[in-house]
């Protein structure tokens, strides 16, 4: 309990969350539970391993799925090598069978992007959007064609309530990173670069400052509030988070829900930040197909709950009645690993 919000957290505690009935497999149990809205999300994904985790999501029938970037490896200059890494993946049948059912969005991160921890001095990042348009079937004449960078913003809207989600880029414009000479930390903080870019701040201002939406999901491909681990973060750029909390608390937006990938891990922060009256939370799922399993800890002073090493994919369930959103992360066999649940304001 943090606060005037109520804030859950529990292993194998199964709630009910709407008037919509979704179902769940929860390890050899099955349960029904009923949802107004679910979006399932992930990063992390190796196009040539095998991947488990589809129809585990299938089963929780989303309403959404967005990919959190590491969509494939590629890692190459080689933009045919890409597009033959984009088809494999999109060929793959169980990834076939969702998204002939279920709405997509993503973001990318550097093994899709085509560098390792790469920023904008990637050569090749024009020709590797394009790639990734095309894998998400983008319309030739949509303007994220004609735009530097992915970012993107969609409103869905269910009984009555909308649930907007924004797409950011944290590749295209983020300054380059310098070694850390310092034990444990890989790269040195930078107080003067950004990461998101001059004009995709304005844009983000803009969406954030005008939006009317019940909830409002930011979708990036690394972590916001864990920062004390030494690798990609936006710790990296103090000043960058700072302006985006600043951000989050003065646009008044309601409800914001920060998602992210890279780590192959998964693990809940939360952050009381001063104007919000609700607790800001980053929730990340990492990863699809391969995972730090030798995974022995590292700090976090914002962590709530146990850090997953093992496969997996993350769902919010939403029940607009409440206010609740009961945040799943799921595993092989579809098997609940962690939840955790916040009570949000209308």
């Amino acid at each position: 309990m943090k606060g005037i919000i109520s804030i859950l957290i529990s292993f194998f505690l199964l709630v009910s969350c709407g008037s919509n009935s979704k179902s769940s497999q929860n390890g050899k149990e099955s349960a029904t539970e009923s949802c107004d809205y679910i979006i399932a999300f992930g990063s992390c994904n190796r196009q040539d391993k095998p991947q488990p985790l589809w129809n585990a999501i299938l089963q929780e029938s989303p309403d959404l799925f967005l990919w959190g970037g590491d969509n494939i490896y590629a890692d190459t200059e080689d933009m045919t090598k890409m597009e033959a890494d984009y088809e494999k993946q999109k060929n793959n049948e169980g990834y076939q069978n969702l998204i002939e059912t279920t709405p997509v969005l993503g973001t990318w991160d550097d093994h899709d992007y085509g560098k390792n921890d790469g920023g904008r001095e990637w050569e090749y990042k024009k020709e590797s959007q394009q790639l990734f348009l095309d894998f998400f079937d983008v319309s030739k004449s949509d303007p994220r064609r004609e735009r530097e960078g992915v970012y993107h913003a969609k409103d869905f809207k269910e009984d009555g309530k909308t649930i907007k989600v924004i797409v950011l880029d944290t590749r295209y414009f983020r300054s380059p990173l310098e070694a850390s000479e310092k034990p444990g930390q890989r790269y040195k903080i930078n107080y003067e670069g950004t990461i998101l870019g001059e004009k995709q701040w304005n844009w983000l201002q803009q969406e954030l400052n005008n939006s009317t939406a019940n909830y409002n999901l930011i979708l990036g491909s690394i972590q916001v509030l864990s920062g004390e681990h030494g690798f990609e973060t936006w710790a990296n750029f103090p000043a960058e988070v700072e302006k985006l909390e600043k951000l989050i608390e003065t646009s008044k937006a309601k409800n914001v829900i920060l998602l992210s990938g890279d780590r192959h891990i998964s693990e809940f922060s939360e952050k009381k930040i001063n104007g919000l009256d609700y607790p800001l939370v980053d929730f990340t799922s990492s990863g699809l197909t391969h995972s730090y399993t030798d995974f022995s800890g590292e700090p976090n002073q914002y962590r709530v709950g146990e850090v997953v090493s093992d496969l997996s994919y993350g769902l919010l369930k939403f029940n607009f009645a409440s206010g609740e959103v009961k945040m799943e992360m799921r595993g092989v066999g579809n098997k609940l690993q962690q939840e955790y649940l916040v009570k949000y304001k209308d």
